[in-house]
């Protein structure tokens, strides 16, 4: 199959001269442009305002509204809307083109026209067009990207910290349990900082083992390693003028938080096997789903590696102490995974969201976004209630490790509950297969889930 074919881009001349309107409207729709001509500045805005040019090839000299005055009025549109300018004059003055430039004007062309710069003037024009509105829209695709979903309180207080401090290049250390979104609240404070046009470069220190980790953060000099001759740009160097993200920075080795702590400190550092420092201006955002504090007591962290990192801390609550942001979640990655996939809408019923406040989520956000994909995967019907959730456990007796609500006997339940509930959803409701995995026999196991209150699928 072909592929379609791009709509033609629209260019307007304005120029009294009836000559010149004809031959440059001819030399660009042989070029493969629209072009459509007036003869005064009037009829420009009156053309402008109906929309769908991409360029205005505009001459200063023309009777009533000048052309710098035009200029004037075309900036004043909004931005979609407002095509680029090329000035073009047969009185060409460096100071005329010095206006026009401040005025906004793209380039300034002398008359008599020469067909070869005005096709490469054109050009350039309408690729710096599409580039600027690309670049554009990435932005906004960014901002809605890494967009923070939730009406509760910890989340307007992460929202309004995120606002205050979206201007500084403070170190930021990120806390937060497994799932929470600790790398899009880094994402976030990236778009929303003075480094958001350059790079966000990440490492997952917990994923790397020791012996490679100070190579992917500092790379390595020329003819370092046997096999790899040429030199590796590490981490710090991708991140120059950006963003660095050390994920999960309290799984880093004692021998390479020392290295970066002397990074912090120097806007410094020696790639592996080099013997000439590189200066860096990388932003560091780091996140850890441990007690820093505590892994210092236990010898584990550097205690001035912490307080390098920990200048701005913020604090990313689990999903059970928002509950209130479930359905708001939930409902989002459903349209979400509904679109990537093709399928129709979807819509949860009450009952449904019940089951999903309701549960304690260990897994916190990034289990429910699991846990929504698997249903819209795995469900063709477009309402889904209850029976389509493949959790049924309530609440837990402990909302938090360590703080212990209702008798020994209950906690004993909710726990054996939620885990047969998860081995029969690993043998999709197979009860004999679960009770070979759980080493019961299946009779008993059916005895136990009566006494749990589970309805066998």
């Amino acid at each position: 199959m072909s592929a379609p074919k791009q709509k033609p881009q629209r260019i307007l001349i304005v120029d009294d001269e009836p000559g010149i309107r004809q031959s440059l409207g001819g030399v660009l729709e042989d070029e493969g442009y629209t072009a459509q001509s007036v003869e005064d500045g009037e009829a420009c805005l009156a053309a402008l305002a109906e929309g769908g040019f991409e360029l205005v090839l505009l001459d200063i000299w023309l009777p009533g509204m000048d052309g710098m005055e035009v200029l004037e009025r075309i900036q004043e549109m909004p931005f979609d809307e407002r095509p680029l300018v090329v000035v073009i004059s047969g009185h060409g003055s460096i100071e005329a083109a010095v206006r026009a430039t401040k005025l906004g004007a793209f380039d300034f062309l002398e008359k008599p026209l020469s067909i070869e710069k005005v096709m490469l003037v054109v050009k350039n024009a309408l690729d710096h067009r599409r580039l600027s509105l690309e670049n554009r829209r990435l932005k906004q695709d960014a901002h809605t990207r890494y967009h923070i979903i939730g009406d509760s309180v910890p989340m307007k207080a992460l929202r309004q910290q995120l606002a205050l401090m979206a201007g500084t290049n403070g170190r930021v250390l990120i806390y937060g349990e497994s799932g929470t979104g600790k790398e899009l609240v880094a994402h976030a404070i990236h778009a929303s900082s003075p480094r958001a046009g350059q790079a966000f470069v990440e490492v997952n220190c917990a994923a790397i083992p020791e012996e490679l980790i100070e190579n992917e953060l500092f790379g390595h000099a020329r003819g370092f390693l046997a096999g790899a001759p040429e030199a590796k740009a590490g981490k710090f160097e991708k991140a120059d003028g950006g963003t660095l993200f050390l994920d999960e920075v309290g799984d880093m080795s004692l021998r390479t938080q020392a290295k970066v702590l002397r990074a912090l400190e120097e806007q410094r550092f020696e790639p592996v096997g080099a013997v000439e420092s590189m200066q860096v201006d990388a932003r560091v955002v780091a996140s850890t789903n441990k007690l820093l504090e505590e892994e210092i007591d236990r010898g584990n962290f550097r205690e001035d590696l912490f307080y390098r990192l920990n200048v701005i801390p913020f604090f990313v609550p689990p999903l059970r102490d928002r509950r209130e942001d479930i359905p708001l979640l939930a409902e989002h990655f459903l349209r979400e995974f509904t679109s990537a996939y093709g399928r129709k809408p979807k819509e949860l019923t009450p009952e449904a969201l019940e089951v999903l406040v309701g549960y304690n989520w260990p897994g916190n956000v990034r289990e429910l976004k699991n846990l929504i994909e698997r249903i819209v995967i795995m469900n063709p019907q477009v309402r889904v209630d209850a029976r389509h959730v493949p959790l049924q456990t309530p609440r837990r007796p402990q909302d938090r490790a360590g703080e212990r609500v209702g008798s020994l006997q209950d906690v004993r339940e909710a726990a054996e509950r939620e885990y047969i509930l998860k081995k029969l959803e690993e043998t999709s409701g197979n009860v004999t297969r679960t009770a070979e995995l759980l080493g019961l026999e299946r009779s008993n196991l059916y005895r136990k889930m009566k006494t749990l209150g589970i309805e066998p699928k």
